[in-house]
């Protein structure tokens, strides 16, 4: 329940349901990764570059999303840990999308089913964390809302 400030109800930014979408994506893709290194079918491999693929352009709709939440004033100061966080688990995706153009097995082992454990550790702390990459205005970070 959000904390009344002078009888309004306090703005919550958007940007975390987009950065936690895109991030499920992006972890699962460490499954389908995974997966294919166990039974060597192609469609796994497929299915891994579907979800990079969905999982950045979410990634990219968080980034506008959360210029809106500032510009209209729903969201606080940047938490740069946090932003900094996702942003290396983005760059990171984006080489991975990379490795998984290359064709056959390596496309995964041992290089993309890597890349794709470090993503889904950052994305795991990032989501640990709120997926939230600013304060709300008007509240604490560690405030319950």
């Amino acid at each position: 329940m959000a904390r009344q400030v002078d009888g309004h109800r306090a703005p919550r930014p958007l940007h975390p349901l987009f950065v936690g979408l895109g991030g499920a994506l992006l972890m699962a893709a460490l499954f389908t990764d995974s997966m294919y290194f166990s039974n060597a079918l192609m469609q796994w491999a497929n299915f891994s570059a579907w979800l990079l693929t969905g999982g950045l352009v979410l990634a990219l709709v968080a980034a506008l999303v959360l210029v809106l939440d500032y510009m209209l004033g729903r969201a606080g100061p940047i938490s740069w840990p946090d932003f900094g966080l996702l942003t290396v688990a983005a760059i990171l995706s984006i080489v991975n999308v990379f490795i998984h153009t290359r064709d056959g097995w390596t496309s995964v082992v041992p290089s993309g089913i890597a890349v794709s454990a470090i993503v889904a550790i950052l994305l795991l702390v990032a989501g640990l964390r709120g997926w939230c990459v600013t304060g709300v205005k008007g509240l604490a970070r560690g405030e319950n809302a």
